[in-house]
């Protein structure tokens, strides 16, 4: 795709952000954009760095540690978004500003002890298996409490807030359903843990970004209506 495709996408994105954050009552300000990453070339995340866009989230280790590389002249905020194997925590601990897919004690423990003592604290999302699907990575909604309350023990991370990917619906009022269950989630998790700076709500991606908006998202993370459809 056209480097003036892609920024042009990117500003629909945008604006579909604020007309969706006007509609609700939010501020656009509260929702940040994921621009994600995985599979495009560094020289796309260049474009649309250019453009403005400051986040960007990647699936694989390897091509991410790639891209940090050739594109180190950049201030990028990266964000960790696929699953993680325990033999990748360090990478992810070292390389990362936040990883939105954390699901076991273990993998937390690992990424607070080998964090660099230099670097400032990891910042963390809870991954929420919300729809109980086998197929999918994250906690239970049942095990969220308990999770949250061990990793905001771990000294060199900060707990920030959830993630899910919920399964496909058909419509904008079912989109809502998963949605809502994870803002509600979230405030239990406010009142469980009120010193921890639990702000944030992982969640909707270009089929369902608006419902997620609607229902307390602060991070939507897209790619294919910025970068195009995957070859």
């Amino acid at each position: 795709m056209r480097k003036a495709d892609i920024i042009e996408n990117l500003n629909r994105v945008r604006e579909r952000i604020v007309t969706c954050c006007r509609s609700c009552g939010r501020a656009p300000e509260e929702v940040t954009l994921l621009a994600v990453s995985k599979t495009r070339p560094a020289e796309d995340l260049r474009a649309v760095w250019e453009a403005g866009q400051r986040d960007f989230g990647e699936n694989y280790l390897q091509e991410a540690l790639d891209k940090q590389a050739d594109l180190a002249d950049l201030p990028i905020l990266w964000h960790f978004i696929g699953p993680l194997q325990s033999n990748k925590t360090r990478a992810v601990a070292e390389h990362f500003h936040w990883i939105h897919s954390v699901e076991r004690l273990k993998i937390a423990q690992r990424l607070s002890a080998q964090r660099p003592a230099e670097m400032p604290p990891l910042n963390i999302c809870l991954q929420v298996n919300v729809d109980g699907e086998e197929s999918k990575s994250g906690a239970a909604p049942a095990e969220v409490g308990a999770l949250a309350a061990a990793v905001a023990q771990l000294p060199n991370l900060r707990l920030r807030g959830l993630m899910a990917i919920p399964a496909p619906r058909e419509n904008a009022a079912a989109q809502r359903e998963p949605f809502a269950q994870m803002q509600s989630l979230l405030l239990q998790l406010q009142r469980q843990l009120p010193d921890q700076p639990l702000d944030t709500l992982s969640m909707g991606m270009s089929g369902d970004m608006e419902a997620a908006i609607e229902c307390g998202a602060t991070m939507v993370r897209i790619g294919t209506d910025i970068f195009g459809a995957r070859g």
